[in-house]
C-alpha cells in the first residue's frame, strides 16, 4: 500500500494526477508499506525528476481505501410551533385535592356529554366516548379544531387515553376548565405519532376537558376512535414519596487532605538513563485525512478549486471524514505506538527515531508516514515525503499478497522498553522487522513564488539532513490488518483505516499543530494556545467542528485510548435499549434495560449535545427535557428538601418497563413565556435580553432552578487541579470591582468525607465521578455504585438496596472517557491555507483583533473571575493530565451574580444568587459543537442566545466588568468578542 498513490479516493481528488508525479513505490511507502536502505530514508526528490525506485524494491499492489464513513447529521429536533402564549397550568383548585384515595386502581369516568367543532360527515363527538373502536369523531380539515368533554361536575381525573385513527394530532393541547370559558393547560404535546397515547397522572379536577387542535398529522381533520377517562389510582397517579434534606458541611474546616502522588495509570513519556526519549500514545481508525475537508482544494493553476463558486464566493459542500468516528471504533481499532528517540544521548551523531507500533491484531508491514509533502503543489488532502526505513521488507512483501505478515506484540511495561537491552537487526528499541527508523529529514525541492504567488519548485533540491532537536515531524499510522485476520476476531467490519496525523518535536515529545504555508504544513502551536495544555485538540482542516468536543487528549496513552473509545461507547448508548446512537455501532447488550421508568433522556449525548450543551429554551410549550431542572420543597423548618412527587430532579419522560411503549406521567416542564428587556449600550446598540418562565405539567415546587448541561470538555483538567490553588483565589473581602469568590464544599456521596466543590452549576460535586453517578441517577434514571438505588433520588438511599445498574467498571470507563476528553487549542494565530482557497470558517482568523479582544477583556477585568491561567497537579491518575498548565477561565469559585440571575435555589454554600464561573475555553466552538440538532444557549438556564446577552445579564459582582463592556466602542466590543470566539 502506498499512502501517496491514492488516486481513487471516495471523494474524487483532482491532485491525483501530480500526485503520481511524485510516488515512488519504495520511497514513499508512507501509508502502508516502507522502503529500504537510504532511498526510504531520505526521500525522493521531486525537482528535476523523480527516482525510480531501486530494482530490488517490492512494488506496491493496489490496496483497498478505507471506507469513507462521513459525519452522522444531527437529528433536528421538533419544537412547538402552534402558539404564541402558552395557557397557565392548572391551579391548585382545579388540582388533586389533598388526601385524594389512589390506593385502588382507577375506574373508568365517563363523561355526559360531548361537543366539537365542525365535524366531518356524521362523525359526530359523542362517537368518541361511546365505547366503541367501530365509531369515531372526525373533524373538518382544520387545525384549530377541538372536541371537549363535559362530566357534569368537577370529577377527579388520573388517566386520560386517546386512540386516533389514521388522521392524528401532531401537535394538541389538553385543558381543564370549570366552567367551559376560562382553560388551564394539563397537557401539550409536540410531535404527536397518533396511535394510542396514554396521559398519566392527570391531576385534575374539573368538569370540562378539551383537547385543543394546534397542527393535524395529515392532510386529513382529526380523528378520534375512542377517548377514554379514569379516576386517580394505584395504577395512574404517583404517590407522594418521603424525601430528605440533602446535607452539607458548612465550611471547608474537615476538609479531606489532598490525595497523595500514586503512579499514572499508564507512562506516556519517560527517559532512560542514557538520555533516549520514550513517548507512547494512542491511535483510533479514522476513514479519511486530517487535511480532506469537504471540498477537493488546490491552489491557483494547479487544479479545481471546490472551496469558491464560480463567482469567488466561499462554497461549502459539507465537512470532511476526519474527526469523526468510524463505526465499532471501541472493537479492535485502537492501537498503541511508540517512538523512540535518541538525539539527547551523549555521543550520537546521526540521531534517530524508531517506531514501534502495538495492534490488537496482525497486520501489513509499513503504515509510517513522515513529514508533510509541502514541496509539490499537487499534494492537498494528503501527501508525506518520507516512509522512514521499514526494517524487514519482507513484511511489506507479504502484505502485497494479502498476508498479515506483522504480528501482535504484547504492549511493553511501564517506563521501560520491551527490549531494553537490544533490538531487532541491532536496532535499540525495536521490536521486529514491523519496525521503522527515521534518521533525517529528507531531501527535498526548493520553493519559490510563481506568478500567482504559489510556492513551487525551482529546479533546486534542499538536500536531506540529519535531525535536530526542535524539528517538527508530521506523522500518521495506518491500521491495514486483512479480512482473514479480522474474521478470525468475529469482526465483520473494516480491515483499513487511516488515523490520527500528530506533530513530534524532536526531543520534546507530542505538540498540538496547525497549518502553516506552504500547503498548510504542520507547526507545533504557539504555547499560549494550547488551552487545555499539551493535550489540546490540534486546529481542525477537516471541516469537523462538530466533532470538535469528542477528541481524546492529544498525548493519550496506548492502553487510554481503548479505556477513551469504550467509555464514549457507553455515553452514546441508549441505557434502555443498547442502542449507539450512531449508525454501523454494534448493540450494547450488557446496558440494555439499566434505565427505570422516568428519566429525562436515555443517553448522555441526548442533553450534552455534541458533548457540549443542551437545547436552549426557544419556543412556548417546548418540552426542557435535555436540560435539568432542580426541584426543591420546603419542610417545617423552612429548608429546601427535595420534592415529594419529582424527588431531587424533574424525570420528565417515562415508559413502561413492560412493553417499553412512551408513557406521559405529567412530569414535564415547559417553555410558559419570555421576560424581555433592552438594554442600549454607549454606541447606542440596542440588545434585546430574554428570560424563560417555567411551567410544571405537575404541582409547581417551593424551588426550582433550570440546568442547561454544560460542556464536558476538559473535566479531568479541572479536576487535576489542587485544592490549594483554588482555595488561594478566595477573597474575605471583596476588591475594588466588589468581586469575592466563594469555595463550595460538599460531602463525598461513597465516603462521607468533606471535599472541595468542582462541578456543576454551584459546584455542589466534589469530583468527576460523583458528578458522572448523579448525573445517572437524576437524568437518565441509571444506578450506579455511588447511588445503588433509585431511592436515592429522594435524598434517603436505601440501605443495602442495589438495583441493577452500570457496574464499577462501566462507571470508571464513563469517568474516564469525561476525564481524557481533550480541549481545543485556542484559534488566535492565522493558518496558511493555500492560495486561491477559502480559509474553513472555524479557521477564519484575524490574530490582531484577537489579540486586541483578549486585552481589553483583562482591562474589564473579567479575569477577576475568568481566570485565564492555572496548572494542574501530580496526583491525577492520568500522566497525560499531570503538571499541565491550562487556560480554562474559571475560577472554579462561587460569585454573587445578583437577582437577575438568580433561581432561589440552594446548595450548600452557593445561595439562590450564587453560580459557579463556568469555564470559557472551547466557547467559540458553542455552535459549530451544537450543529443541526437545534439552538443552544449560554448561561445556567440557556437565556443567552449570543455572548452579548450573556455578558448583559452578568449582575452582583459581576456588574463593574458589564458596565465596562457596555461602555465600549463597537470596534473594542467586536475585538472582545473575537477573542472570546477564539477559544
Amino acid at each position: 500500500m502506498n499512502e501517496n498513490n491514492h488516486i481513487h479516493h471516495a471523494r474524487s481528488r483532482t491532485s491525483a494526477a501530480a500526485l503520481c508525479l511524485v510516488v515512488a513505490a519504495a520511497a514513499l511507502n508512507a501509508g502502508c508499506g516502507g522502503g529500504s536502505g537510504s532511498a526510504g530514508a531520505d526521500g525522493p526528490t521531486t525537482s528535476p525528476a523523480t527516482p525510480a525506485p531501486p530494482a530490488s524494491a517490492p512494488v506496491a499492489a493496489p490496496a483497498p481505501e478505507p471506507a469513507l464513513e462521513l459525519p452522522p447529521a444531527p437529528a433536528p429536533v421538533e419544537l412547538p410551533g402552534g402558539t404564541d402564549a402558552a395557557l397557565p397550568t392548572l391551579p391548585p383548585a382545579q388540582q388533586l385535592p389533598a388526601g385524594t384515595d389512589i390506593s385502588k386502581p382507577g375506574a373508568l369516568v365517563r363523561p355526559v356529554a360531548a361537543t366539537s367543532t365542525a365535524i366531518e360527515g356524521a362523525h359526530v363527538a359523542g362517537r368518541a366516548v361511546d365505547g366503541s373502536m367501530d365509531t369515531r369523531w372526525a373533524s373538518t380539515q382544520d387545525d384549530a379544531a377541538w372536541i371537549q368533554f363535559d362530566f357534569g361536575a368537577k370529577t377527579a381525573l388520573g388517566y386520560l387515553s386517546l386512540s386516533w385513527e389514521n388522521a392524528f394530532g401532531k401537535e394538541y393541547a389538553i385543558q381543564g376548565s370549570d366552567d367551559g370559558n376560562t382553560w388551564h393547560q394539563i397537557r401539550y404535546v409536540a410531535g404527536g405519532k397518533g396511535g394510542t397515547e396514554e396521559f398519566f397522572n392527570l391531576n385534575a379536577n374539573v368538569r370540562y376537558v378539551r383537547l385543543q387542535g394546534v397542527a393535524r398529522g395529515t392532510q386529513y381533520g382529526y380523528s378520534l376512535h375512542e377517548v377514554a377517562f379514569r379516576s386517580p389510582g394505584s395504577d395512574n397517579t404517583l404517590p407522594l414519596m418521603a424525601t430528605a434534606a440533602l446535607p452539607f458541611p458548612a465550611d471547608g474546616a474537615a476538609l479531606a487532605p489532598a490525595p497523595a502522588a500514586r503512579p499514572p495509570l499508564e507512562t506516556v513519556q519517560f527517559t532512560l538513563a542514557d538520555g533516549t526519549l520514550v513517548t507512547r500514545f494512542g491511535m483510533v481508525g479514522r476513514s479519511r485525512h486530517a487535511r480532506e475537508r469537504g471540498e477537493d482544494w488546490n491552489e491557483i493553476g494547479y487544479g479545481v478549486n471546490d472551496t469558491v463558486d464560480a463567482a469567488g464566493k466561499p462554497l461549502d459542500k459539507g465537512p470532511g471524514a476526519h474527526l469523526n468516528f468510524i463505526a465499532n471504533y471501541f472493537k479492535n481499532r485502537t492501537w498503541g505506538v511508540e517512538l523512540i528517540d535518541n538525539i539527547r544521548v551523549a555521543g550520537v551523531t546521526r540521531p534517530t527515531i524508531v517506531v514501534n507500533q502495538y495492534f490488537q491484531q496482525a497486520q501489513r508491514g509499513g503504515g509510517h508516514a513522515f513529514f508533510r509533502r509541502m514541496d509539490e503543489p499537487g499534494v492537498t488532502g494528503f501527501g508525506w515525503m518520507s516512509p522512514g526505513d521499514l526494517l524487514d521488507d519482507a513484511t511489506y512483501a507479504a502484505g502485497n499478497q494479502g498476508i498479515a505478515a506483522c504480528p501482535v506484540v504484547a504492549k511493553p511495561p511501564q517506563a521501560a522498553l520491551l527490549t531494553p537491552n537490544g533490538g531487532f537487526a541491532g536496532v535499540k528499541g525495536a521490536n521486529d522487522g514491523c519496525s521503522v527508523v527515521l534518521d533525517n529529514v529528507p531531501r527535498h525541492s526548493e520553493l519559490s513564488a510563481d506568478a500567482n504567488g504559489v510556492m513551487v519548485p525551482n529546479g533546486k533540491s534542499v538536500a536531506s539532513r540529519a535531525l535536530k532537536v526542535g524539528d517538527a515531524i508530521e506523522f500518521t499510522s495506518s491500521f491495514f490488518s486483512t479480512r482473514a485476520v479480522m474474521d478470525a476476531l468475529g469482526d465483520t467490519g473494516g480491515f483499513r483505516y487511516y488515523t490520527n496525523e500528530v506533530t513530534y518535536v524532536v526531543g520534546t515529545g507530542l505538540r498540538p499543530w496547525y497549518g502553516v504555508q506552504p500547503r498548510l504544513m504542520n507547526a507545533p502551536l504557539p504555547e499560549e494556545t494550547l488551552q487545555g495544555g499539551t493535550g489540546s485538540v490540534s486546529y481542525d482542516y477537516a471541516d469537523n467542528g462538530a466533532f470538535m468536543f469528542q477528541q481524546p487528549n492529544n498525548e493519550i496513552g496506548m492502553q487510554n485510548m481503548q479505556r477513551f473509545v469504550e467509555g464514549r461507547r457507553l455515553v452514546h448508548t441508549n441505557f434502555w435499549s443498547g442502542d449507539h446512537n450512531e449508525a454501523g455501532n454494534d448493540r450494547h447488550t450488557a446496558v440494555a434495560g439499566l434505565q427505570g421508568a422516568r428519566f429525562n433522556k436515555s443517553t448522555c449525548f441526548s442533553c450534552h449535545i455534541g458533548n457540549g450543551r443542551s437545547l436552549a429554551p426557544s419556543a412556548i410549550n417546548q418540552r426542557l427535557d435535555t436540560m435539568g431542572v432542580r426541584v426543591a420543597a420546603l419542610d417545617a423548618n423552612g429548608r429546601q428538601v427535595p420534592h415529594p412527587v419529582y424527588g431531587m430532579a424533574v424525570q420528565m419522560n417515562a415508559r413502561s418497563l413492560v412493553s417499553g411503549a412512551p408513557q406521559d406521567w405529567g412530569l414535564g416542564v415547559r417553555v410558559a413565556g419570555f421576560d424581555v428587556r433592552r438594554v442600549t449600550l454607549a454606541d447606542g446598540t440596542i440588545v434585546e435580553l430574554g428570560k424563560p418562565r417555567i411551567a410544571f405539567d405537575g404541582p409547581t415546587p417551593a424551588a426550582h432552578s433550570l440546568r442547561s448541561a454544560q460542556p464536558m470538555i476538559g473535566m479531568g483538567l479541572l479536576e487535576a487541579v489542587p485544592d490549594a490553588d483554588i482555595l488561594a483565589r478566595v477573597r474575605t473581602t471583596p476588591d475594588a470591582d466588589g468581586v469575592l469568590g466563594t469555595a463550595n464544599f460538599a460531602y463525598d456521596p461513597e465516603t462521607g468525607a468533606v471535599k472541595l466543590g468542582r462541578y456543576g452549576w454551584k459546584a455542589s460535586k466534589v469530583s468527576l465521578r460523583h458528578q458522572t453517578a448523579a448525573a445517572a441517577l437524576q437524568d437518565m434514571s441509571v444506578t450506579t455504585p455511588v447511588y445503588p438505588n433509585r431511592d436515592c433520588h429522594s435524598g434517603r438511599c436505601t440501605p443495602n438496596k442495589v438495583e441493577k445498574g452500570l457496574s464499577e467498571d462501566d462507571l470508571t470507563l464513563v469517568t474516564r472517557y469525561l476525564a481524557l476528553l481533550a480541549v481545543p487549542a485556542q484559534r488566535s494565530v492565522a493558518s496558511g491555507f493555500p492560495k486561491g482557497v477559502t480559509p474553513l470558517p472555524d479557521l477564519d482568523v484575524n490574530p490582531t483583533q484577537v489579540a486586541a479582544g483578549a486585552r481589553i477583556f483583562q482591562a474589564n477585568r473579567c479575569t477577576a473571575c475568568h481566570v485565564a491561567s492555572m496548572k494542574t497537579g501530580n496526583t491525577s491518575e492520568f500522566a497525560e493530565l499531570r503538571n499541565q498548565t491550562i487556560r480554562p477561565y474559571t475560577n472554579l469559585l462561587l460569585h454573587d451574580m445578583g437577582p437577575e440571575l438568580a433561581d432561589g435555589f440552594v446548595e450548600g454554600r452557593a445561595t439562590g444568587q450564587m453560580w459557579r464561573t463556568p469555564a470559557l475555553w472551547g466557547i467559540g466552538y458553542t455552535e459549530r459543537v451544537a450543529g443541526g440538532a437545534g439552538k443552544v444557549g449560554y448561561l445556567h438556564d440557556g437565556r443567552a442566545r449570543t455572548l452579548t446577552e450573556a455578558i448583559l445579564w452578568h449582575g452582583g459582582e459581576a456588574t463593574t466588568s458589564r458596565q465596562r463592556f457596555e461602555a465600549l466602542s463597537k470596534a473594542d466590543r467586536e475585538a472582545m468578542l473575537a477573542f472570546l470566539k477564539s477559544l
